[in-house]
């Protein structure tokens, strides 16, 4: 009999055995759940870890872990833990926060330059046989607008360089950092909002910052601004943002996540000017093999005694 039983809560990847080898090491049995919470927790009750991605623990699914000492994330959101209710039962919630930083920021720069050029929908103006630019007017030059990141930290950074390299100007706010002689911050989301051109969210999902861009948000932006979201689904009202497209007060937006997941294409039916992708932004062959080492090694050293890397409660 093993050590100590690890199970997997929710499998996504193509393969956990990058964990296994890596959670071999410290003889523990990696075990990977099925089905909905009740089935999980029939798998889960006596682990010692739980490796998740999108499975939701609440307070009372978390009461019935009877001796589990760390839940992973695999991703960087932890909105989906309790983090009060796995503190008070002493059990350790880490993420991995670095793990696509490279991935996401190239992924909000494509959607970026996809609106400001308006490439997907020249590709389907030349496919039905067009080949005037009328269609796509105005566009504007890059080295003119300002792109304001709601949020800079790791990825808000990253994504900064190639667009200044570009000659857009940044401004950026965000109201868990302090502002320093290399970090220069505005002073309020609405200050951002109104002087951006292109307004790219690169935040956590809180209560506070749940449904941030809203319709009163997008009536403080610029007429024909461009809105791009690659970090969380519900920063965003989706019905607010397809009106202010459908309505011509936003130029653009490029969208990654969205609020319900798988979206439904209803809701964006006919909708111009709209780009959006699969929940796809965290994504390379890459970036999956490091968050599933990483999320691994947080369970070894939990386990083993060790201060885990990235603790979030």
């Amino acid at each position: 009999m093993s050590t100590y039983k690890v199970v997997v809560s929710d499998q996504v990847f193509p393969s956990v055995e990058v964990e296994r080898g890596l959670l071999a090491g410290i003889d523990a049995e990696l075990t990977v759940a099925s089905g909905g919470m009740e089935e999980v927790l029939a798998t889960a009750e006596d682990a010692d870890a739980i490796l998740n991605t999108y499975l939701p623990w609440d307070a009372a699914a978390i009461a019935r872990l009877k001796k589990c000492r760390i839940i992973a994330r695999y991703g960087i959101g932890i909105d989906n833990v309790d983090l009060a209710a796995a503190s008070d039962r002493g059990i350790v919630v880490t993420n991995v926060p670095d793990y696509s930083v490279e991935e996401v920021a190239t992924h909000a720069l494509a959607l970026i330059l996809a609106s400001v050029r308006r490439l997907s929908f020249a590709n389907e103006t030349v496919r039905e046989g067009g080949w005037s630019i009328d269609r796509f007017r105005p566009i504007r030059r890059l080295s003119t607008l300002t792109v304001g990141l709601v949020g800079f930290g790791r990825i808000g950074r990253r994504i900064a360089a190639p667009l200044e390299a570009l000659g857009a100007a940044i401004v950026s706010y965000d109201p868990y950092l302090t502002p320093t002689a290399e970090i220069q911050l505005l002073s309020s989301l609405d200050e951002l909002l109104a002087t951006s051109d292109i307004v790219s969210l690169h935040l956590p999902l809180t209560p506070e910052t749940r449904g941030v861009i809203d319709d009163e948000a997008i009536g403080k932006m610029k007429p024909g601004a461009v809105l791009i979201n690659t970090s969380r689904g519900p920063l965003v009202q989706l019905d607010a943002v397809t009106r202010a497209l459908r309505e011509g007060r936003l130029g653009a937006a490029g969208l990654d996540v969205f609020d319900i997941e798988p979206l439904d294409p209803t809701r964006i039916e006919g909708v111009p000017n709209l780009i959006v992708t699969p929940h796809m932004a965290y994504y390379s062959e890459e970036a999956l093999a490091e968050s599933q080492r990483k999320a691994a090694t947080q369970v070894i050293k939990v386990l083993t005694g060790e201060k885990p890397d990235y603790q979030v409660n």
